[in-house]
């Protein structure tokens, strides 16, 4: 079965958020399952692609409004991510070093997708099925059904994945002219309020579409930024499929970002080990529980309530307990945060603004806890790599963290559950955390259950695969 994954995302090659780091994971695992899967992205100038090998495979122009742009197809010659990996490459519109955020970003994602229909057309290419990630690429399934000039794919399957069901991608139908001509009987299905919401049409024209946890497939019906009544009418098209981590890149025995390795089966010298490394280099005491954080700096993490949770714990457990804070995001947030650096018993808490896969690593393996008090997490990853590391993970009851983590306080449990996206839940959560620590015997044995759960791709990827198969009929 030959499958395409198409994405903004994709680590290592470019990585703002989890998206990045499925798309990286789950074809190599497909691939070692037996499926050819292989990742399209939008080129970037970076790194991974400055020092890689990419030959063209093809070439061809397409028409974006009233400008035709020319194309490439470049393929890295490789395959050292586990899987083929092409790059569509647009001069002066996909040629870029950054994913997001730029003003003509709708413009860059509907050449990403018009491109990779081309290239698959005139290439005379059958893929099985195609699928995509998130509203970047969420045209493609209408316009596989709705444009003749993709008349020749129209029955490939299409599985549309959601990562984070508040961003839409929407705009305005000034821009409709940038699409292809299509059939304009169907053109209500690219629609949402009055605009054309990517997001929206996926879900109504794909053969099937995926969450990342099943109780973020539950939530969607009830917090997805205006499309509740579009997840309960096409509820029975869903699915709900935990992310996995990688293993390889993720495996505390090997890892070389590490000052010190972890043994699953005796955790606590290796654990203490990565905490004196990390301690010494923030100035940070080896004897308190320490609190960490991994992650955007915004509202839908929770970060916002971090400032003053920090704050209140370390007047109330004055000496007990450190904190360290690794992210980026909202101004106000993060000056919130580096505010905390003067405040009474602030040796007991450190911030890095910014972000460092490296350190990210070795907080990982050095903290003791793990604070995620999200309000909005689809799956979550952090708490995944925190379990594999025998860092206790923290978290509100929601998404993907709700399927995850059970609270230590129940049969089997080994992490710190709360239920409200508050301060004073965060500060009982960091209460509790304090407590544990200080049962030692208690704390090594919950690592210990921790590092031997299984949230590989193995079993997830496998979930994907037995969906594709289920599809094979449409074919």
């Amino acid at each position: 079965m030959k499958v395409f994954h198409l994405s903004a995302e994709c680590y290592p090659v470019a990585k703002v958020g989890g998206l990045a780091d499925v798309v990286g994971a789950l074809p190599k695992y497909q691939n070692l399952a037996g499926i050819q899967a292989s990742v399209v992205l939008p080129y970037y100038n970076r790194k991974f692609v400055q020092e890689s090998e990419f030959e063209i495979v093809f070439e061809g122009s397409t028409r974006l409004g009233r400008k035709r742009y020319d194309f490439q197809i470049q393929k890295e010659t490789t395959d050292k991510l586990g899987f083929p990996l092409y790059l569509i490459y647009v001069p002066g519109l996909l040629d870029r070093p950054e994913v997001y955020s730029y003003p003509d970003e709708r413009e860059q994602f509907i050449m990403f997708q018009l491109a990779f229909l081309d290239w698959i057309t005139w290439s005379q290419q059958k893929p099985d099925l195609i699928h995509c990630h998130d509203h970047h690429v969420g045209l493609i399934p209408f316009l596989l059904q709705h444009s003749a000039l993709y008349k020749r794919l129209a029955k490939t399957p299409t599985v549309f994945t959601i990562h984070n069901g508040q961003y839409h991608g929407a705009f305005g139908y000034d821009k409709f002219d940038y699409l292809p001509e299509v059939n304009m009987t169907y053109a209500g299905l690219l629609d949402w309020a009055g605009g054309i919401n990517p997001l929206a049409s996926a879900v109504k024209c794909c053969d099937k579409f995926t969450t990342v946890s099943p109780s973020y497939l539950e939530e969607l019906s009830y917090n997805s930024n205006g499309l509740e009544y579009l997840f309960y009418l096409e509820r029975a098209k869903g699915l709900g499929i935990i992310n996995g981590i990688d293993t390889e890149v993720w495996n505390p025995q090997t890892d070389p970002m590490l000052p010190a390795h972890i043994d699953a089966q005796k955790p606590d010298t290796g654990k203490l080990n990565n905490k004196a490394a990390l301690c010494e280099r923030f100035g940070l005491p080896l004897d308190k529980p320490l609190v960490s954080f991994i992650g955007r700096l915004v509202v839908e993490k929770g970060a916002d309530l971090i400032p003053e949770a920090i704050s209140r714990s370390l007047a109330e457990h004055a000496g007990q307990v450190s904190f360290l804070i690794l992210g980026a995001g909202d101004t106000v947030t993060e000056e919130a945060l580096q505010a905390l650096h003067t405040i009474k018993n602030a040796d007991c808490y450190k911030t890095y603004i910014g972000y460092n896969e490296q350190l990210a690593h070795q907080i990982y393996a050095g903290s003791d806890f793990l604070l995620m008090p999200s309000r909005v997490e689809p799956c979550g990853l952090n708490q995944l790599y925190a379990l594999r590391y025998g860092t206790v993970p923290m978290v509100r009851r929601t998404g993907g963290l709700k399927d995850t983590v059970l609270d230590f306080g129940d049969e089997g449990g080994y992490g710190i559950c709360f239920n409200q996206a508050s301060v004073d839940d965060i500060c009982s959560s960091i209460s509790r955390a304090i407590t544990l620590y200080q049962n030692r015997e208690h704390l090594d044995l919950l690592r210990k259950r921790m590092m031997a759960l299984n949230f590989s791709w193995n079993q997830s990827a496998q979930q994907y695969i037995n969906l594709y198969e289920s599809l094979k009929p449409i074919i």
